[in-house]
């Protein structure tokens, strides 16, 4: 190829710069868009190859520029790297590349105050964080005292009697005589035979009995069936047929109410029931 067609062929700088002004863009506006610096973007342009940093940030550039003029980025590449040839390993400088044109950097004041307010802010945060951390600290401390020696748990209490409610039943299971007084009345007095029941007036207050022989009486409370009224053989006096009474079982007699005179004959004995009849 001639000197003539040498000059005849377009370069890849004359491309972009044609397409830049075809874009009615400047060269400071390609810069502000791509932030490459001016100098770069006019070398490009003028295929000064010796003002550009090394072979790939130049090629770099090239593509970036043709992004904005509207070239294709590849192509533009390609014919940059075949355009340079042999420069790209010559190309190398020491040259360190600038993002950002200086013009456009942060101001340093800006800077360290930025730095100062992060400082404060991280200090406040960590004295912040030492005070709530002191009510903590003294609920420890208080913990760890050693509690006054207590004294040892009392003894349980008793055990109470299941409670049991509903009427008082007196069933003789063999010839039983028997008196039930209520408040020194006389509410019944006689002999039960086999398989007969007295049920206690839901009405008496302190009712009270007397039983010639506990083990021929079955009590009950309702459905539950109370212990013996008194031990084999001997007569119980004074034995509470209050439920709760029943319930615990024989107790100390309670105190002797006046000397009460036997029923006279016609004594109401409505709450004997008959004794049951075996067929």
């Amino acid at each position: 190829m001639d000197e003539t067609e040498a000059d005849d062929v377009i370069t890849v700088g004359q491309r972009l710069k044609e397409a830049r002004e075809a874009k009615g863009l400047s060269v400071e506006d390609v810069a502000a868009q791509t932030r490459i610096p001016t100098r770069h973007l006019t070398s490009l342009e003028q295929s000064d190859w010796d003002k550009l940093p090394a072979a790939t940030y130049s090629i770099g550039f090239a593509k970036n520029f043709a992004g904005v003029v509207g070239l294709d980025r590849t192509e533009i590449g390609d014919a940059l790297r075949e355009e340079m040839g042999d420069r790209l390993a010559a190309a190398v400088h020491p040259e360190v590349y600038e993002a950002v044109d200086p013009a456009r950097t942060m101001p340093k004041g800006l800077v360290l105050g930025a730095l100062g307010l992060l400082v404060l802010v991280v200090l406040g945060l960590m004295w912040f964080s030492n005070r709530s951390m002191q009510p903590d600290q003294a609920v420890a401390d208080a913990s760890n005292v050693a509690a006054p020696a207590q004294a040892p748990p009392a003894a349980p209490p008793p055990v109470a009697a299941p409670a049991a409610a509903g009427p008082v039943v007196l069933t003789a299971t063999a010839p039983a005589w028997i008196q039930v007084t209520d408040g020194g009345k006389s509410l019944f007095s006689g002999e039960l035979a086999p398989g007969q029941a007295y049920t206690v007036p839901a009405t008496a207050t302190a009712p009270l009995l007397k039983a010639g022989k506990p083990e021929a009486l079955r009590v009950t409370v309702g459905t539950a069936v109370a212990p013996q009224v008194g031990p084999a053989g001997k007569i119980a006096s004074n034995v509470s047929l209050l439920p709760a009474d029943l319930m615990k079982g024989p107790a100390q007699p309670a105190a002797a109410p006046a000397t009460i005179e036997p029923a006279a004959p016609g004594t109401p004995q409505s709450n004997v029931a008959a004794p049951a009849t075996t067929n």
